[in-house]
């Protein structure tokens, strides 16, 4: 196989490398599978073998070839310029916010300096800050660069834990911090990913803890995420002897699969039950309980309620459940008895709301607060009390709200507001003005450069007639023509919301003369149950061909071109973005995918597989694995067609999405494409499937896809020498 040699790349000029990656093709070794007699054509089957020798070296081939291309971009650190200097104007930034119960507050600080966040406390509001856990100082022996993933204090602040993860694994490590004794234990919890699994529960006596353990923590094992189980660690026992309170092994009448996720929670610290669930990527869960104080006995879950009921979220107050279900396409809050429990005939406490959906619940002593939003980009906040509904009015307009109470006997809550233009502001309600009074930890910055970008918030037609919501951010000086640069965002998956929240990439994008739209496609969560459903399994090709309305929708209003189009997605959007190119190749000019579901029909047979079966079929079933084939990406690459610049990224250690996932599709893409736009594979060799990476290295991947789709769109700033737009 030929081989590209970094230091060689070094001497060709630009457009010679570009040229220069047609000769470099990654080996091929077809395999053909059977399924309800359809044949599968796999062409680079052999690339999933992270352990061939002729996958490694061409893995890096092409990922030092990347680099080499992107670093060579004019302007290209425009973004991180950009990015340093707001990170300075802020002088710190605060985030994982805990309040206990006597006032404590914990979170997560990060100075402009520094390149990760260490934690931080003090003692109410006004207390004075003290530094209490550096990641930085954490086991400096192993050399390894440590970030924080997750922190949670007991009730009463005495102590902290602190979870750990390096190169983006997201398997994690826990430390517990000492407040009293103004130190780490020494005890370290292994195999754990609170900052995935619900979090962790303290016990009401603060010396322990509920979290889920990972028997196997090598993403490249098939037994990855298999077989896990919810411990109870208490302070001063070994961790590595396990006090399991739910898995597989010690619970088979509740015939958990390997692939299902045990979670276990106490609600709150004077709950008298406990929590189980079997959770993974599904909206809806089986779901036990077990009074709290039978909790060190075995084999006492009882059922609570079937994923069939359709409950999205819950919390339980005394004796009864106060839940939000989706049953009968009917978006409501209810209740029934934890005594006798009756889920066919509850209490209809909040019915559905017209043109909203109820998302989340919360208690506080006096009832609950519950939040909802309309087309995922307007949040609402209601106070239920005494039987009654009451619409508390915001502080500030809001695409999307957090609520965070203090404990269930307490009034007191926090809400973190966010949108597509202003930063993320926190407040306290206080109960007798019925107002929010700002309670900000970290300060809140003005950007003024940002004054002229407007948010529009429309709706566009599906290709079946449905209302797709869109949210474009672009400046008001902008005028509709075919030249605009446009990047579209979108995920539609799990039932997620891509709610509203300040991005600086997309601001920085419309402040350089760019459109940014946000396709708020089938799949998600946005418009409830039934949007969701809409693009799931055999549904899901609404999940791109919403994507497809909506860049339809920007060219027929002269917004833009298909010259330039840029679609942008990440993990379970790689499914809507791969689909949207390949099906429509014509209509855009770049395809960013990062971490992305492009070969669907594998998809099971990666160790995160099993589990996402639940959400994208199974090739078992013949339905689903016709819906697995049409969602596929990867097979639906053909020869000689066309296809947009393309840059697809991938991380060594994603345990979620396999890296030969992005490599198998770059590795078709770049030998059947006709076109002449570049194929670009980037492996990050320090990372995971996106996050969990220091700050310097989030903002040098974003620089790449920034100024990446810039260059392929044709703005002159990042345009190499000689090169005019095609």
């Amino acid at each position: 196989m030929y081989k590209l040699n970094f230091i060689l790349l070094i001497s060709f000029s630009f457009f010679e490398l570009v040229n220069a990656q047609k000769t470099n093709l990654a080996p091929s070794k077809p395999i053909t599978d059977e399924y309800f007699g359809t044949k599968i054509v796999d062409e680079y089957r052999n690339v999933e073998n992270l352990k061939d020798p002729g996958t490694i070296q061409w893995m890096k081939d092409q990922t030092a070839y990347a680099y080499n291309i992107l670093k060579n971009v004019p302007n290209r650190k425009y973004y991180i310029d950009k990015r340093i200097e707001f990170d300075k104007r802020q002088s710190f930034s605060v985030s994982n916010i805990n309040v206990t119960e006597n006032d404590y507050y914990f979170y997560l600080k990060k100075k402009p300096e520094e390149n990760v966040a260490k934690v931080w406390y003090r003692k109410t509001f006004e207390g004075k800050e003290i530094e209490i856990f550096d990641p930085e100082n954490y086991k400096p022996e192993n050399k390894k660069k440590y970030q924080i993933n997750y922190i949670k204090p007991n009730y009463d602040g005495s102590k902290i834990a602190i979870a750990l993860t390096e190169s983006g694994k997201e398997i994690s490590e826990m430390v517990i911090y000492d407040l009293k004794l103004s130190k780490v234990l020494p005890y370290v919890i292994t195999h754990c990913w609170p900052s995935d699994s619900g979090g962790i529960s303290w016990l009401p006596d603060n010396n322990g803890f509920i979290y889920r353990h990972y028997p196997i923590i090598d993403s490249n094992s098939d037994l990855f995420l298999k077989n896990t189980e919810s411990v109870i660690y208490r302070i001063g026992d070994d961790p590595q002897k396990l006090n399991v309170l739910l898995s597989k092994k010690n619970n088979p009448d509740l015939k958990i699969n390997p692939e299902d996720f045990p979670r276990v929670k106490l609600p709150t610290k004077n709950s008298k039950y406990v929590i189980g669930q079997l959770s993974g990527p599904v909206n809806f869960k089986d779901t036990y309980y077990m009074p709290a104080k039978d909790i060190d006995k075995k084999g006492q879950w009882k059922l609570l309620f079937k994923k069939e009921n359709k409950v999205s979220d819950f919390i339980i107050k005394g004796d009864n459940i106060i839940y939000i279900s989706e049953k009968n396409q009917t978006n409501a809050i209810y209740s029934t008895s934890l005594q006798n429990p009756d889920f066919k005939n509850p209490a209809v406490l909040v019915p559905n709301i017209q043109d909203e959906v109820i998302n989340s619940v919360y208690s506080v002593k006096d009832g609950f607060i519950f939040s909802s939003s309309k087309n995922g980009v307007e949040a609402k906040l209601y106070q239920y009390k005494e039987g009654k509904t009451e619409s508390l009015k915001l502080p500030i307009p809001a695409g999307d709200i957090s609520v965070a109470t203090q404990n269930d006997l307490s009034n007191d809550f926090w809400i973190t507001c966010s949108g597509w233009k202003n930063d993320s502001e926190r407040f306290k309600y206080d109960f007798l003005t019925k107002k929010f009074v700002a309670e900000n930890l970290a300060p809140i910055i003005q950007y003024p450069e940002f004054k002229d970008i407007i948010v529009e918030e429309i709706t566009v037609k599906s290709h079946d007639g449905l209302d797709i919501p869109l949210s474009l951010i672009h400046s008001k000086n902008i005028k509709r023509n075919k030249q605009n640069p446009l990047i579209m965002d979108a995920y539609g998956g799990y039932g997620y919301n891509n709610s509203p929240y300040f991005e600086k990439t997309y601001l920085l994008w419309a402040l350089q003369g760019g459109i940014v739209a946000i396709a708020h496609v089938r799949g998600g969560g946005e418009k409830g149950e039934e949007w969701y459903r809409g693009g799931y399994k055999t549904t899901k090709p609404n999940s791109w061909k919403d994507l497809i309305s909506c860049a339809e929708y920007m060219v027929n209003e002269n917004y833009t071109s298909p010259e330039n189009i840029a679609i942008w997605g990440a993990s379970a959007g790689g499914i809507t973005i791969g689909r949207a190119m390949t099906e429509r190749p014509d209509l855009f000019k770049v395809a960013i995918i990062d971490a992305g579901v492009v070969n669907a029909l594998r998809m099971e047979f990666t160790p995160n597989g099993p589990n996402n079966v639940k959400e994208l079929g199974t090739v078992k079933i013949e339905s689903e694995f016709k819906a697995l084939l049409e969602m596929d990406a990867y097979q639906h690459i053909k020869k000689g067609i066309k296809y947009p610049a393309s840059l697809i990224t991938g991380g060594i250690n994603d345990p979620r999405v396999s890296p030969w996932m992005p490599t198998k599709f770059a590795a078709k893409l770049l030998a059947d494409n006709a076109s002449n736009n570049p194929i670009l594979l980037k492996i990050d060799y320090e990372g995971g499937h996106g996050g969990d990476i220091p700050v310097a290295q989030k903002y040098d991947n974003l620089a790449d896809t920034f100024a990446f789709a810039f260059w392929q769109l044709g703005h002159p700033d990042y345009q190499p020498k000689g090169n005019t737009k095609k």
